[in-house]
């Protein structure tokens, strides 16, 4: 008789990604009725493409891939698949909360090809067979196999996923395009240069500002103009048109616009409502 025992020895990495969680389970095929309009995600999504040939287009990238490609998008990452129709395309896709690709600006990462292609394959059908037909504990088994699918893709070196915690929704680069919009929000400023600023994709950047504080880039930097702009309507006799200018407001028309908005009348009515109160 022959024994064979085998030890378990205690990785650092299977437990680096015990946060993911499976959300959804797509399976698609290219047709005539094919939609490839951009969208985001508020998770991540795997693209495995299982077959035929496509693109995947992310904003004004696009990058070919076919079958036995790996596609990892982080949430907030607009992009849209498109199919060749001499050879259409067919692909698995899993929505994963808690996980990103390490990927600095880009948002996404490809694989053109990887190793355990076969397992993570078996893995897949698997996944798929219990998310179709659901029995007791199938939401259980996917989400294990789902684990299995990402240990198995940790196994590339040039794979970088990474767990998304609460820590990393105050991301260094968000507080660091808090704190300018803070010293800057009189200034002319755009989304597209906060995203240089913080080296992120400005879609991106967007999306993980608003996760962390609730608001967009833009709106909070409105925001911070609307809370000065009460201070000199209350407190200066400076008119609408100037106060709407040092603020940096386009124009008069949407310094009101912003602040009815926000406050619920027009910066006119607020000036009158705070000089007609008694002062404390």
């Amino acid at each position: 008789m022959s024994t064979h025992q085998y030890v378990m020895t205690q990785d650092d990495r299977a437990s680096r990604l015990a946060g993911a969680r499976l959300l959804y389970v797509t399976s698609a095929q290219y047709s005539a009725e094919w939609a490839s309009a951009p969208h985001i995600h508020d998770c991540a999504e795997l693209f495995f493409v299982t077959g035929g040939q496509g693109c995947l287009r992310m904003q004004d990238a696009s990058v070919p891939v076919a079958a036995g490609d790996l596609i990892v998008v982080n949430a907030g990452v607009p992009h849209t698949e498109v199919s060749q129709t001499k050879d259409p395309m067919e692909y698995i896709v899993l929505g994963v909360a808690g996980l990103e690709t390490l990927s600095g600006a880009l948002g996404y990462t490809v694989m053109h090809g990887f190793s355990q292609q076969r397992q993570v394959s078996v893995c897949l059908d698997m996944l798929i067979a219990e998310a179709s037909t659901p029995q007791s504990g199938h939401t259980a088994i996917c989400q294990d196999l789902l684990h299995i699918i990402l240990q198995l893709l940790l196994r590339n070196r040039e794979m970088g996923l990474l767990p998304v915690t609460r820590a990393a929704k105050g991301s260094r680069e968000c507080n660091l395009v808090k704190r300018y919009i803070d010293d800057h929000f009189k200034e002319n400023i755009t989304l597209d240069q906060l995203a240089e600023i913080a080296h992120l994709n400005k879609y991106y950047l967007s999306h993980a500002f608003q996760r962390e504080y609730g608001v967009s880039p833009i709106r909070y930097m409105t925001g911070r103009r609307i809370e000065e702009s009460r201070f000199l309507l209350a407190e200066t006799d400076h008119s609408l048109s100037h106060i709407a200018q040092v603020l940096g407001f386009s124009s008069l028309s949407y310094f009101s616009q912003c602040f009815r908005r926000v406050e619920g009348v027009s910066p006119k009515e607020y000036r009158q409502r705070q000089r007609s109160e008694p002062r404390k």
